[in-house]
Parts: C-alpha cells; sequence; structure tokens
C-alpha cells in the first residue's frame, strides 16, 4: 500500500519544479500553470470522500485497483501532452483524473493497513504512513530536478512502471474482499466537488478577473454556500458521504484544523520556493531542487520526532511545537528572500521544514483514530479532503498575491526608469503572467524602448519577484500561526484502545 500510494503523494509537488521549464515550452500562462498544479490537488479535494466511501461500499482491494489505472493511465497522457493551443487544457484535464485515481486509491490503502494492526500498534504504523507520505511530498521536487533536465514528460512518465509495481504487490499480498451493501450518497458527494470547484475556481482567477469582480465573488461565497449546503443535507441523509458527528470529537476537530492551516503553507511551497529560485536566483532546475533539499531535509528529521512524540506523549505536544516552529521558520525564510542568496537561506528554510514534520504525521493518524462509529475508509476521507483542499485554496490564494504584487512592483520599476504607466502596467503583466525562470536568459526579445529598459532592469526585477514572494511566506507564518492557536485546544487525549471493540477510550496526556 506504501508503495501505491507514494505516486500521488509525489505528484502533489513533483510538477512544482517542472513549472518554468512546462509553462516555456507549451507557452502557458503563470496561472495557466497554477491550474495545472492545482486541478491535482482540488480534484483530490473534491472526491477524497467519495473514494472513501466507495471503498467501503465496493471493498478496498477493488477500488485501490481501480484507483491506480486511472492515476496511471492519467499520467501517462499527462506525459503526451500535444505542443499546441490545446496544451494547457489538456494538462488540466488529465491532471484533474490524476486527482481522481488518487482519491479512490488512497482510501482503500490507508483503510488495509489499518485493518491490519491492532490499535496498541497502529500509532507507530500510520506515523510511518504519514511520515512517509509526507516525506514523498517533499521528494518530489528532487525527483522532479533529476527527470527536468532529461525531459519534463518524464515526470509523468515515471508513475507507468512504479505503478505496474504496485498491482503486482497487490495481487501477491491477497487482500480480503469485503464489501458492504450500503447506498452511496451521490447528492453529497456532487455537493461537496460543486462547492470546492467554485471557491477554489474564484479564489484562483481573481488574479485575472480583480477582487472587485463580481464573478470573483460570486464564485467563493457560491462555492461555500454550497458547501454550507452540503453539510446541512449529510447531516439529515441515512447514509451520508461524510458522517459530520465525527466533529463532535474535540480532539478531531483540533486535528482538522491544525491539518487545514498548516497545509496551505505545505504543498504550496514548494511551488512557490521553486519558482522563487528559478527567477529570482537564476536557479536550474536542479539547483532549485537542491534549494528544496534544505527544508525536506528538516522535514524529515523532525517527523521521526513527531511520531516519537505522538506516541509517547499523544498530539498535542508535537502539534504545539510543530506549528510554532514552522510560523517561525517561515516567518525568518520570509525575510531572507530578499537577500538573493540560496546559501544564506538554509537554516530558515529547514526550520519551516521541521514545523511541517513534528505535526503532520501526529495530527492525521490521532484524527484517523477517532473514527468513533464512521469507518477508516470514511474518516481518512475527512482529513485529506481538508488537506488538500487546504492546499487548493493555498495555491490559489498565495498565487493570486503573488501576481498582484509582482505586477505592482514591477509597474514601478519600469515607470522609475521612464516607461510610460501604461505601457509598463501592460509590460508588468506579462512579466507577472509568464514566470518562466531564468530571466537572463529569456529576457525580452526586440529592439523597442520598453524591452530594452526590460533587458537592463532584469536584475530589479529579479529583485521585485523577491519581495512579492515575501508576502507569500509571511502568509504561509501567518497560516501556521493560526494552526498553534488551533493546537492549543486540543484537549492532550489519546486512544489507547481499538474503538471497533472496546469503545474509545482516552488517555490524558
Amino acid at each position: 500500500m506504501l508503495f501505491a500510494v507514494s505516486m500521488t503523494f509525489i505528484d502533489q509537488t513533483i510538477v512544482s519544479i517542472a513549472a518554468p521549464s512546462i509553462v516555456d515550452e507549451l507557452d502557458l500562462s503563470a496561472s495557466g500553470m497554477q491550474w495545472v498544479v492545482n486541478a491535482y490537488l482540488l480534484s483530490l479535494a473534491a472526491f477524497f470522500a467519495l473514494g472513501g466511501r466507495l471503498a467501503d461500499i465496493l471493498g478496498h482491494r477493488r477500488m485501490m485497483v481501480i484507483g491506480t489505472l486511472v492515476f496511471v493511465i492519467s499520467s501517462a497522457l499527462c506525459g503526451c501532452v500535444p505542443d499546441n493551443s490545446f496544451a494547457q487544457s489538456w494538462l488540466i484535464i488529465f491532471r484533474a483524473t490524476q486527482g481522481l485515481g488518487a482519491a479512490l486509491m488512497f482510501p482503500a490503502a490507508l483503510a488495509v493497513v489499518v485493518a491490519v494492526f491492532p490499535v496498541e500498534k497502529r500509532g507507530r504504523a500510520l506515523a510511518l504512513f504519514f511520515g512517509l507520505s509526507g516525506a514523498l511530498t517533499a521528494l518530489g521536487p528532487l525527483l522532479g530536478g533529476w527527470l527536468t533536465s532529461w525531459t519534463w514528460r518524464a515526470i509523468f512518465w515515471v508513475n507507468v512502471p512504479v505503478a505496474i509495481i504496485a498491482l503486482v504487490l497487490t495481487a501477491l499480498a491477497h487482500i480480503p474482499h469485503r464489501p458492504r451493501r450500503e447506498r452511496l450518497d451521490v447528492p453529497g458527494a456532487v455537493l461537496v466537488a460543486l462547492g470546492m470547484g467554485l471557491s477554489v475556481l474564484g479564489l484562483q482567477q481573481a488574479s485575472a478577473w480583480g477582487w472587485s469582480s463580481v464573478a470573483t465573488w460570486a464564485c467563493v461565497i457560491g462555492g461555500l454556500a454550497i458547501l454550507v449546503v452540503f453539510c446541512l443535507y449529510e447531516l439529515r441523509v441515512e447514509q451520508p458521504l461524510i458522517k459530520l458527528q465525527v466533529f463532535r470529537d474535540k480532539a478531531f476537530a483540533v486535528d482538522c484544523a491544525v491539518l487545514f492551516f498548516s497545509m496551505l503553507a505545505f504543498v504550496p511551497v514548494f511551488f512557490f520556493a521553486s519558482v522563487y529560485a528559478q527567477v529570482s536566483l537564476s536557479a536550474s532546475p536542479n539547483q532549485a531542487a537542491l534549494f528544496l533539499l534544505y527544508f525536506f531535509i528538516g522535514f524529515a528529521i523532525a517527523s521521526q520526532w513527531g511520531g516519537r512524540i505522538l506516541d509517547n506523549r499523544g498530539a498535542r505536544p508535537a502539534m504545539k511545537l510543530g506549528t510554532a516552529l514552522g510560523a517561525v521558520g517561515f516567518a525568518l525564510w520570509a525575510g531572507k528572500l530578499t537577500d538573493l542568496s540560496m546559501h544564506d537561506q538554509w537554516p530558515y528554510a529547514a526550520l519551516a521544514g521541521a514545523g511541517i514534520g513534528f505535526l503532520l504525521s501526529p495530527a492525521s493518524t490521532d484524527a484517523v483514530n477517532r473514527s468513533i462509529d464512521a469507518s477508516y475508509g470514511e474518516v481518512t476521507g475527512i482529513t485529506q479532503t481538508v488537506r488538500n483542499y487546504a492546499a487548493a485554496i493555498g495555491l490559489a490564494v498565495f498565487g493570486t498575491i503573488l501576481t498582484h504584487v509582482t505586477t505592482d512592483k514591477v509597474v514601478e520599476t519600469l515607470e522609475s526608469k521612464g516607461v510610460p504607466a501604461d505601457q509598463a502596467r501592460e509590460a508588468a503583466r506579462d512579466i507577472a503572467e509568464a514566470v518562466t525562470g531564468q530571466p537572463d536568459a529569456k529576457s525580452p526579445d526586440g529592439e523597442g524602448a520598453v524591452a530594452t529598459t526590460m533587458r537592463e532592469a532584469m536584475s530589479t526585477i529579479r529583485l521585485d519577484f523577491a519581495q512579492a514572494n515575501q508576502w507569500v511566506f509571511y502568509g504561509m507564518a501567518i497560516a501556521l500561526g493560526i494552526a498553534f492557536l488551533c493546537a492549543l485546544m486540543h484537549p492532550g487525549t489519546r486512544v489507547t484502545e481499538d474503538a471497533s471493540t472496546t469503545g474509545r477510550k482516552p488517555a490524558d496526556d
């Protein structure tokens, strides 16, 4: 099961490192590239609850195989994207179906793992499961940097041999087939997918439509309203897609809140740090991957300690420590971005990674252990929906902020060099929407006054982009700060006996 889900987590971040290369070869806009990344996350969030429910109804083994097949076929098609005007739509569509495959696969895989271990051993097993999944998320950019040096299409094709091995291992594992005769909540599945899709669409397109646009707010408010309707519907239906009663457990609700605010930073940081390295630091994809290695090292070390803290003292201490370190790390990292020195930033990147490492596995494992009368598939659907919806929102919101701030700062730079305001605004918008990395090598063509001025100002524009990224990283620090406040409200209890046989027995921390 670990081998199977490795693809889903790597694909959350592997595209980030190849983004400049994809944008340059296929002539995508920056907002279009963000949608290529976000389509996967949004699809994961929208269909995770459905995947968890289908795994319970149709059987864990069957849904794991179906999800793997959908995922790997979509991966192969992403790698075969044509170099024409349909390229952007092609990538977004099949990235979304990739997310659907992952959403069908992951809850089934986790349910199999949970069924194997008794509760007294489950904490360590799930800590390994979630810790490895987080490590693979962080490993994505490193693998992406190596593959992109050959061709960016390989970041999708690499999933094919991995999927084949996963399917062979699944067949050898002889997983029992245990379907349940229950109804599927189709209206609930439609409502949650529509609500999440609309709300993220509004946030993502705010950079293009503007925050004063009626369309922006119609999508955001409309999407949130649909999610409210979804919650009200789920509380009334006999066999809901998600059993919202699990949120009555205060510890579970706090776990989900901590996951939500921390995931606003965790997955998006790989995209923004990668593009920052390739634009502001003029780094190659491989160099950008090494830049992100600092974050990964901090994450990997701290995730081991976080699992031990969970086993010995419960989730609350690990979450408090992790959110506090993460907030401080992201804030200090943001302050160093304008130094334009990769070497000076590594301690703060590692500190930010350590913060996420401390909290990710404990929060996820503690939430799954508090399933009450819901199945583990359903509870996993809830926690993973929260995680991926937050990641999609983070990418959309921070992407919009980055575009707006970059545009404003480049306008100031060009106007200070004598470019007329309207031409400066148009040129700045082009730069913000076409971030392709290596600005020295890809500076504007042409002999006109604006193009000449922009070429001469590229060093200043790199600094402008770094200053715009500071807003993003400070935003991530604020998200972790809010997560810290949420962690303080955790009751500190631990699940020490199997709820399915003896009832949940909380132990004071």
